[in-house]
């Protein structure tokens, strides 16, 4: 199952693929191997093709969230990252993996506070650009795009995670579950609307915003800077794990979201012990900058890991 070594395209494409059983949810950051971290890896755009729909469906499991008349049912796959990287479950690999093949449990956090502030009339997510950020499974994008999101654009560090993972877990929640469904669903955005980034915080916005790098190269003020490519809903859930990436993440953000009306819903663990993150962390950065306002959504803790959070970020 190993992948020939080849120079990396602009447009990657999802092949079909075989993976062994994987956990449910991962409730804990474990390192492998030296801290020392690998230059990044280049920038590119992987290609939202369909996969066959029995493979899908036979290797997706079903994530009820809520309860009752009021429980949502998203599918997660089915992926091993000893399959993937050569790697334990457990594991990161700074600057080779991430731990985005892992179900980790403030997607669902993030997933029921969304739905909250859709319910109480906070949040609408009809016709918006959403962004997802370290997407993984990319649930929370997914519930976006149910929710009637006009495009929806996914990143994550690894292209392996984005082919293997966050493609065909899409493809399961979005097009084939609205094609399957009885009347067939006509809110959920086409697939060319869909689209997935790989790569490092630090550049990935030269292809999330090419008007707006193109701009900057040739004016002083980032405000003269043509902006429609910037995203109306950012979503990102245990990203903030390590300190030494909270900074280039939260550039990315101001760089990509929409002014002013952009929001950002950030989900994770208040402290990630051994590897020196947190929401914490994070929302410090936030107040210390002084262009956005962060409030607490949802504090979790329900003894499955340390305390967990969602805030809601915004322009003052």
């Amino acid at each position: 199952m190993a992948e020939e070594t080849r120079p990396p395209k602009v447009m990657e494409s999802f092949p079909l693929f075989t993976f062994s059983q994987a956990n449910q949810a991962g409730q804990s950051f474990g390192l492998s191997g030296s801290l020392k971290k690998l230059p990044p890896p280049p920038c590119v755009e992987v290609a939202f093709s369909e996969p066959d729909s029995g493979f899908v469906s036979s290797l997706s499991d079903p994530i009820v969230i809520g309860d009752g008349h009021h429980g949502l049912t998203l599918f997660k796959g089915r992926v091993n990252t000893s399959d993937v990287f050569g790697v334990s479950n457990s594991d990161l690999v700074p600057g080779t993996y991430e731990g985005g093949l892992k179900l980790w449990e403030g997607s669902i956090d993030l997933v029921k506070s969304l739905r909250n502030e859709i319910d109480e009339g906070r949040l609408n997510v009809n016709g918006k650009r959403v962004l997802e950020l370290g997407c993984g499974h990319g649930l929370p994008g997914i519930f976006a795009g149910l929710q009637g999101a006009a495009s929806i654009h996914f990143q994550d560090f690894n292209v392996e995670v984005l082919r293997f993972l966050t493609v065909p877990n899409v493809y399961r929640n979005l097009i084939y579950t609205s094609t399957q469904s009885h009347p067939p669903k006509d809110n959920v955005p086409a697939s060319s609307n869909v689209r997935f980034f790989a790569g490092d915080w630090s550049d990935v916005h030269q292809l999330l915003l090419p008007r707006f790098n193109d701009c900057q190269n040739e004016v002083a003020s980032v405000t003269e800077c043509d902006t429609s490519d910037a995203y109306d809903i950012i979503l990102m859930a245990e990203t903030v794990y390590s300190l030494s990436s909270l900074h280039s993440l939260y550039e990315l953000t101001k760089k990509c979201l929409q002014y002013p009306q952009g929001v950002v819903y950030m989900a994770g663990k208040k402290h990630y012990f051994g590897v020196g993150g947190g929401t914490r962390h994070f929302v410090r950065l936030v107040e210390n900058d002084g262009k956005m306002r962060a409030l607490l959504l949802a504090e979790v803790a329900d003894g499955s890991s340390n305390i967990r959070e969602v805030w809601k970020l915004s322009y003052k």
